[in-house]
């Protein structure tokens, strides 16, 4: 018999905050959480803001010498899973340690780790390379960290599905424990790619806009889209099965109830024109929840020609009529495009969005372009009671990935 999933804890490291009330209140009222990079002369890139994580200071979760150990990624995610297992109320004592999982992603790992390597490498030779430099790197290290952080002894993965991959991780925690294998999993992912090369390797596949405007950078379904932000830091949900949560008097944010995954198998960076890969993704998502109607869906809208009109044109094909019904927002507008980290904080801020009955708003957009004409809460959020909701993302490699959450009613 399928067993119900309930979010009991959210933690999140943001450009818009460092913890969750931080990073809804920004979402809530609009602020923009992009900037100029000034980690790193940007002056041969032309690619010049990024959503930053601001004033981060592990050291409450995290010892000076450990930090030394741990590529930031790594840092990020756990500090969010600190956060996340304090908003749980989760007594570690009462959980089968078999039972307790942690599935958390990252699209690129250890980016800034390796890079500092190779120029070790380059200008000392191989003796100057850190004897941390591979458990520092590797994609896996934050949910192996986690583990060990909370002693969570059951399921431990890590998937890496670029932009999609920690949308994947929570609709597997979502299937795992549904299906009966685990009662508590720690879910989400993390990414720290605002590196020199991280940045000239998305400028080089002409991914990135090149406005040096913050205000004008991330502007999802505007006419003057050029291209996304890149962002960084962490999101980590605790997904619980209902009477396990209930047993222990949890508080519950919203039930998890689909879980949609699609391939394009069409291009390694392009959409399909149709949009066939995420309206399918999308379908299955809905049909596991055993609805045709939807209320909000946090869009993957990361500002590019391609991506802002190809959903549109998904959802409208998904929902007919009803689709002018939906209200839609890119929280993109506001955080930048945290690759392997998006799926996991739009999946907090839709479960936000839900929890308290409000639509965040899509900032940035003053003219939307020819076609995209849905509701897209352009400017201000807006009140409304929100039963269903989709939290979409769109990977390179063609990859899709939909969650669907409900309002809790026991």
């Amino acid at each position: 018999m399928s067993k119900r999933v309930v979010i009991t804890g959210l933690g999140a490291v943001t450009p818009l905050g460092n913890s969750v009330p931080e990073f809804w209140d920004g979402l809530k009222n609009g602020r923009c959480g992009i900037e100029l990079i000034d980690r790193f002369d940007t002056s041969d890139l032309k690619a010049k803001v990024a959503g930053l994580v601001k004033n981060f200071d592990p050291e409450n979760v995290i010892s000076k010498k450990e930090q030394k150990r741990l590529d930031t990624y790594c840092q990020y995610a756990m500090v969010a899973a600190d956060e996340c297992m304090k908003d749980s109320g989760l007594d570690t004592k009462t959980v089968v340690p078999e039972r307790f999982g942690v599935i958390v992603g990252s699209g690129i790992g250890g980016i800034a780790t390796i890079e500092e390597q190779v120029i070790k490498m380059h200008e000392g030779g191989p003796r100057k390379v850190s004897p941390f430099f591979i458990t520092m790197s590797i994609t896996n290290m934050a949910a192996g960290n986690i583990a060990i952080q909370v002693g969570a002894r059951g399921v431990c993965t890590c998937i890496v599905t670029a932009c999609a991959s920690s949308s994947h991780c929570i609709g597997e925690a979502f299937r795992n424990i549904k299906h009966g294998y685990s009662d508590v999993i720690l879910a989400g992912g993390a990414e720290a790619p605002i590196t020199k090369i991280g940045v000239a390797g998305f400028v080089s596949a002409r991914a990135l806009t090149s406005s040096e405007d913050p205000k004008r950078a991330s502007i999802p379904f505007d006419k003057d889209r050029s291209g996304f932000v890149m962002g960084e830091g962490a999101g980590i949900l605790m997904l619980e099965e209902l009477e396990h949560a209930k047993a222990r008097g949890a508080k519950i944010y919203a039930e998890i109830v689909g879980y949609g995954a699609t391939d394009d198998a069409h291009h390694i960076t392009a959409p399909r024109e149709d949009g066939d890969g995420a309206k399918t993704a999308m379908r299955l998502a809905c049909e596991e929840a055993g609805t045709d109607v939807v209320d909000y869906i946090n869009a993957h809208g990361t500002s590019t020609h391609l991506n802002d009109l190809t959903e549109t044109i998904a959802i409208k094909n998904l929902f007919g009529e009803k689709a002018y019904d939906i209200s839609i927002s890119s929280t993109k507008s506001m955080t930048g495009h945290l690759l392997g980290a998006t799926g996991a904080i739009e999946a907090i801020a839709t479960v936000m969005a839900i929890k308290n009955g409000f639509v965040p708003p899509t900032i940035g957009c003053e003219t939307p372009d020819e076609g995209l004409d849905l509701d897209y809460t352009l400017h201000v959020g807006k009140e409304r009671d929100i039963k269903y909701a989709l939290s979409n993302t769109l990977g390179f490699g063609g990859h899709n990935g939909v969650l669907c959450f409900k309002k809790w009613e026991d």
